[in-house]
């Protein structure tokens, strides 16, 4: 980055061209702030990995730069990676109250809570960062205290959106602050930088109140047992679905442990004061089935939530029977489909009635469509839109949006591109490393690591483990041990035994100066192992092939 002038920058490394994984950095005068840290969550091409998030190598550059952390709200993807990636950058945090709660949780559970600087900012709060005066601005979205983000520097106001909607009737909390939006617009607005997930809806995105209405209709009338799954943080949806326990005569269970950390948190933050008292697994299992209404997690078909565990009868108190019926009161992430479609026929198959918002009115999105998106763009009236949260798709499209009400400069950003939004004209200027980490276990490694590339490879191709006993001459000291992992066999142990004779045949055709060196025998075997695998299975690709020497002294 270059230091001879003054510049205002904008750098997303994550939820440009994606959706989740939100990251994005500003500069003015080569200082940074860094707004929001998420993850994503990895799908069937990264086995083994349950969590990605933005590849933050650049900043490691800039840290002793970065002046802090501003966090929009607690979705998993603006806050998700923080635990992750915070000892990289260690640099302080600002946030919002129930924001703040969610983060100390998740912070404390990871031994980092006495190690960061957390700033606990009021709601409609101003605070300053070096050059950075930045304001949380109240809207409205499917977690309690979403925020917008003026960012005003001595180059001009950016209006940073965060994730939003414009609910007029909101479960919990405050409407969007309409008044203080206009009088943002009115003072001039650089560039809206803004949530482009919902732009192809060409309505607004509907408001909680009436999902509210919609389920309490088509669940009194319930004979068995109800089961509704939606996403953990939507504690305006968890609400609603108290009230229809409360208004249908049904105890309310909660299965999950992030549905009720996030139902704690709300409570702890003066939300949720009607809420109905909460009941156990074991106690709720005594009661008729008629009687319970469970919320658990597992909308989108997690392996390890809670929905899945109990459709497949391996929860201890918990089940699932003739004539309950499953709600799914959330949307299909794409990407998402084959894990649900699952659940699904696994419920029809225990003749249970499943409710989903292909069927019938169980879910709002907390994102703009196009009426709100309008709305919000008459009252910033910004110079310049930056479309972001999305995959590319959704990016350009609010761009083209965006020209067709009249606003000419639009840029569409990819991760890792440096746009100048001031002096001079908007324009990208620079590209920098960008990427995408995986967590492993405890481990974060980039997505193209080799563990993932083998593991992709004996997932799809299957693996082949060869030891082999040999003496100083290279001669055979024991029968060959090979082990097939994942890879058909007619029977009668056939595949081992014919790819134990082809490396017999390879090693009876190897020169002696070749037997006696180990690589070299090692890599003869693997060859001929793998080349065998692949001609008696007809698969054009062969396993991945280990093979175990051992060299021993003849007597």
């Amino acid at each position: 980055m270059s230091r001879n002038h003054k510049q205002l920058l904008f750098l997303p490394l994550g939820g440009s061209g994606e959706i989740g994984m939100n990251l994005n950095l500003y500069s003015y005068d080569n200082q940074w702030i860094m707004v929001d840290c998420g993850i994503s969550f990895a799908d069937d091409y990264l086995p083994g990995i349950d969590l990605i998030m933005p590849d933050v190598s650049f900043i490691d550059n800039i840290k002793d730069d970065l002046l802090g952390l501003v966090l929009t709200h607690a979705h998993e993807d603006h806050i998700g990676a923080v635990v992750h990636l915070w000892p990289r950058f260690r640099c302080p945090i600002y946030v919002t109250p129930f924001s703040a709660i969610i983060l100390r949780s998740k912070l404390a559970e990871a031994g980092l809570l006495d190690q960061v600087t957390i700033h606990e900012i009021a709601l409609s709060g101003i605070f300053n960062l070096g050059d950075f005066e930045i304001e949380y601005v109240t809207l409205t979205h499917s977690i309690p205290e979403p925020n917008a983000l003026r960012i005003t520097t001595p180059l001009g106001t950016i209006f940073h959106t965060g994730d939003w909607k414009l609910d007029p009737a909101p479960i919990i909390g405050d409407v969007s602050n309409i008044k203080r939006l206009k009088e943002i617009g009115d003072a001039g607005v650089l560039a809206i930088v803004c949530d482009s997930t919902n732009v192809f809806n060409e309505k607004s995105s509907g408001s909680e109140t009436a999902v509210r209405e919609s389920l309490l209709e088509l669940l009194k009338d319930k004979e068995g047992a109800i089961f509704c799954t939606t996403f953990s943080s939507n504690v305006a949806r968890v609400e609603t679905l108290g009230h229809v326990a409360r208004q249908t005569d049904r105890h309310l269970c909660l299965i999950g442990r992030s549905i009720k950390r996030n139902v704690a948190a709300a409570r702890e933050c003066g939300y949720l004061h009607e809420f109905p008292a909460i009941l156990d697994e074991e106690d709720a299992a005594h009661l008729p089935r008629n009687k319970v209404l469970y919320v658990c997690t597992g909308c989108q078909g997690e392996a390890r939530a809670a929905l899945l565990r109990i459709v497949q009868d391996n929860s201890k108190h918990v089940h699932i029977a003739k004539k309950d019926t499953v709600v799914f009161s959330s949307k299909i992430i794409p990407g998402n489909e084959l894990a649900i479609f699952r659940i699904y026929n696994l419920l029809i198959e225990k003749s249970v009635e499943v409710i989903t918002e292909k069927n019938a009115f169980v879910h709002v999105s907390g994102h703009p469509g196009q009426e709100e998106l309008k709305q919000m763009y008459e009252w910033i009236r910004p110079e310049i839109v930056v479309p972001t949260h999305g995959e590319r798709v959704h990016m350009v499209k609010q761009a083209e949006f965006a020209a067709s009400l009249g606003f000419k400069k639009s840029i569409v950003p990819k991760n890792g591109t440096v746009i100048r939004l001031a002096p001079g004209p908007a324009e990208i200027i620079n590209e920098v490393p960008s990427g995408r980490l995986a967590l492993d276990g405890r481990i974060l490694i980039r997505d193209d690591d080799m563990a993932i590339i083998e593991r992709r490879r004996v997932l799809f191709n299957g693996a082949l483990v060869v030891h082999a006993v040999l003496d100083m001459d290279g001669s055979l000291l024991a029968p060959l041990e090979i082990t097939p992992i994942g890879l058909p066999d007619e029977g009668g142990n056939k595949l081992a035994k014919f790819i134990d004779d082809k490396i017999h045949r390879a090693l009876e055709r190897a020169q002696r100066s070749h037997l006696v060196d180990d690589d070299i025998i090692k890599e003869i075997i693997r060859v001929s192992a793998r080349k065998a695998s692949k001609q008696y299975t007809g698969k054009e690709t062969g396993p991945v092939t280990t093979v175990n020497l051992t060299r021993m002294t003849r007597k």
